[in-house]
């Protein structure tokens, strides 16, 4: 099937882009300066789901806009895989845009026009990186989306917004500037070409196996938004950021952009018959197992609700990379189907964690006895998303949970299938008595009537639990197009 050329995937970025811009102008006007991003957001999301029909008919969207060097251009091509981010940041950017409203009002938050300005550019790097046709364009969003998201996390201004927002600097432009450097450059150098390739742009290359498995783990570690341990230190400590941001890094764009580069990686620079002939996928799944279970068991240890959570996404980012690396149809759907899963579920959790604070100025689990009875709304959605988490039918985790395992067997890799189970009683673990706690315990403080749900802030959380329990219902059009990836 042919391309379609269109301007599409740069008016999805661009719209973006211009809502910051007008939300620096409009720094004076707060009731028409928040109502930007949200309109933007519907815009995007309208961009993007004009593009699927295509995608899900098995064809590609491109856009070239110019040559950097012989081989490397800075271009857009949408098709499946980017597609899955796009339509999963796009659609929650209208949500969290809305909750960023009444969670920003609520407290009355500084430097707002700075918080909403760097949330748009944000979704602008995220869903750029999400079209890009080639490597360099994936690593200027990539770059892009480090730097405008680290005021977010200093937004504070205090000792430890500082402390959290260096050391995510550091892990993430460190990380960049090293290995992805240097993988970038080796992979040039190589094949003489960044692009994309169906089936691996290094697959067939004369190079020696060590400098290619040198390669793989530069770009496996150098994407250090995908948080696998070692370089996971970042995403805990970014958890000093309002709310909203910790929804935008953990559920949106900053960590599903990292694994989604991993993904890229895997399948369209080097190809799974590369990575199997290397002996790459087993190796990486076994380093990603690890952190599946490591993160879930610092997770069990946490008090902090926001800290639970960003240990929790740790752990489920692997799992992403997992169904990836283990190089069979259905883990590899499995994965990419998780993207959505888990950001529909994870948005969920921050948002509640965020509603609680609003209305309680709680944030450690062992202060929320009987918080349920008083934030019924936020209560209800916390536990139904930490079903999807766990992967309970009919919730999204269910079924991205059930190829994963159906993978595992069908690659013959049993240990994975016990990490599985393994890993999803943890989530058990770490997840149920936050709700039991919440509606079953005894109340020691506040008066009924000072604590009550805040519009503007339970809407949207509801909102995104009724996804997380639509997509279990409804997994087609996230399917269709991880099956897209997969053929």
């Amino acid at each position: 099937m042919e391309p379609v050329i269109s301007i599409r995937p740069l008016l999805a970025v661009a719209v973006a882009g211009l809502a910051a811009l007008a939300v620096l102008l409009l720094n004076n006007r707060e009731k028409l300066r928040d109502v930007v991003s949200p309109l933007a957001a519907i815009a995007m999301f309208a961009i993007v789901a004009s593009m699927a029909p295509t995608v899900l008919a098995g064809g590609t969207v491109d856009f070239r806009l110019f040559e950097i060097l012989p081989g490397i251009d800075f271009a857009f091509r949408v098709d499946a895989l980017g597609m899955v981010f796009a339509t999963v940041s796009s659609l929650l950017w209208i949500v969290a845009a809305i909750y960023s409203i009444g969670y920003m009002r609520h407290l009355n938050e500084h430097a707002q026009t700075r918080f909403f300005a760097c949330f748009a550019t944000s979704l602008a790097a995220a869903v750029g990186g999400a079209f890009a046709a080639n490597l360099f364009t994936l690593v200027i969003f990539y770059e892009v989306l480090s730097l405008v998201t680290y005021p977010l996390v200093y937004h504070h201004e205090d000792e430890e917004g500082w402390t959290g927002s260096r050391k995510y600097l550091v892990y993430l432009m460190g990380a960049s500037k090293s290995l992805l450097l240097a993988a970038l450059a080796l992979t040039y150098h190589i094949a003489g070409s960044l692009d994309f390739v169906a089936g691996g742009l290094l697959a067939g290359v004369d190079a020696a196996a060590p400098l290619l498995t040198v390669v793989y783990f530069c770009y496996l570690f150098g994407f250090a938004k995908a948080a696998v341990m070692p370089m996971h230190a970042w995403l805990p400590a970014a958890m000093v950021a309002p709310t909203p941001v910790s929804a935008l890094l953990h559920a949106v764009a900053v960590v599903k952009m990292g694994v989604f580069c991993v993904l890229r990686v895997v399948f369209h620079v080097f190809g799974a018959g590369l990575v199997d002939g290397l002996g790459l996928g087993i190796a990486t799944a076994y380093l990603v197992s690890f952190t599946i279970l490591m993160a879930s068991i610092y997770a069990l240890t946490r008090d902090d609700l926001k800290a639970r959570l960003a240990y929790s996404t740790v752990s489920q980012l692997s799992y992403i990379v997992l169904g990836a690396v283990l190089l069979s149809p259905l883990a590899m759907v499995g994965g990419i189907i998780h993207i959505a899963a888990h950001a529909f579920s994870k948005i969920t959790l921050f948002f509640c964690a965020g509603s609680i604070y609003c209305a309680s100025g709680k944030r450690n689990i062992s202060d929320m006895a009987g918080i349920g009875r008083r934030l019924p709304w936020t209560m209800g959605a916390f536990f139904v998303a930490s079903l999807s988490m766990i992967g309970v039918p009919p919730t999204a985790g269910f079924v991205s949970k059930w190829y994963l395992a159906l993978g595992s067997v069908e690659a013959g890799e049993i240990a994975f299938l016990i990490v599985l189970l393994a890993s999803s009683v943890l989530n058990a673990a770490y997840f149920l008595p936050v709700s039991y706690v919440a509606f079953f315990g005894t109340e020691t403080q506040e008066s009924p009537a000072t604590v009550r749900e805040i519009p503007l802030v339970t809407i949207p959380l509801v909102a995104t639990a009724i996804l997380s329990v639509s997509m279990g219902i409804f997994p087609g059009y996230f399917l269709t197009l991880a099956e897209g990836v997969v053929r």
